[in-house]
């Protein structure tokens, strides 16, 4: 017997002035994720992309935590063989989610290197699940520096953990989550939440029931907000959930 979700979702991005788009995203198969790349002159593309399709591998597979943890440790190894765009050595956050099954049930594993975000919305109410790997989301959590003050600290941007640059290993968080109906997964790049707070993002995604009318929304908004960076955003909804034990009754 088996698990099964169906599942609608969308993706919306935009350079948001950028020379180019260093976002990458991936939303089909069970695999719902975005990449933002960093490293200078197109190498933060070609960082996103590669990512991306190391880890494409997920779509359709059912992974396990374990399985996860290693395609994240070969899209490192991948990224960190790129030539580099300049000073900066090439390199890219990653989060979203695939889907997959721990004992007969359908859940979400999370996925999250950097200070991109995942999010999951339930019963209107709008959850950060990932937490960002960054110098002042460090700070925050050691208690010295207050929440408002983040978003407008100069080191905000300082990611501690990515895929590629110049650390030789990479520690990537990894969450399972049940699914059920009614379920909304949200993956962006920070373009969004740069220009967007969670209160207006949980009011955008209540306001647009279908997956693609709320991303693009996400984008129009962020892009009015006067986004400086590439915004990238993917929606996927759970619609239906049958578990092991559902389908065993049906039959």
């Amino acid at each position: 017997m088996g698990t099964g979700v169906e599942l609608r979702s969308a993706v919306a991005t935009d350079r948001a002035g950028r020379d180019t788009n260093e976002d990458s995203a991936w939303a089909a198969d069970g695999l719902y994720v975005v990449a933002d790349g960093m490293g200078g002159h197109e190498a933060g593309e070609v960082a996103s992309r590669v990512a991306i399709e190391a880890v494409s591998v997920l779509a359709g597979a059912e992974p396990t935590v374990e399985d996860a943890a290693e395609v994240l440790r070969e899209a490192h190894r991948r990224v960190r063989e790129l030539p580099s765009g300049g000073d900066r050595r090439p390199g890219t956050t990653l989060t979203g989610v695939a889907v997959t099954s721990r004992d007969g049930e359908p859940c979400w594993l999370v996925l999250n290197v950097g200070d991109s975000r995942t999010y999951r919305m339930v019963g209107g109410i709008l959850e950060q699940l990932t937490q960002d790997h960054s110098e002042v989301a460090e700070l925050v959590a050691e208690g010295l520096l207050a929440v408002e003050d983040a978003a407008h600290h100069p080191r905000r941007h300082v990611v501690t953990r990515v895929l590629g640059g110049g650390s030789s290993t990479v520690e990537p968080d990894l969450w399972l989550f049940p699914v059920s109906p009614g379920d909304r997964m949200v993956a962006c790049s920070d373009g969004l939440t740069d220009v967007l707070p969670d209160v207006r993002v949980q009011a955008v995604l209540r306001a647009e029931p279908d997956a693609r009318d709320a991303a693009e929304r996400l984008v129009r908004e962020a892009l009015a907000a006067g986004a400086q960076d590439n915004v990238t955003v993917v929606v996927v909804d759970a619609l239906t959930v049958t578990r092991a034990d559902d389908a065993a009754d049906t039959a």
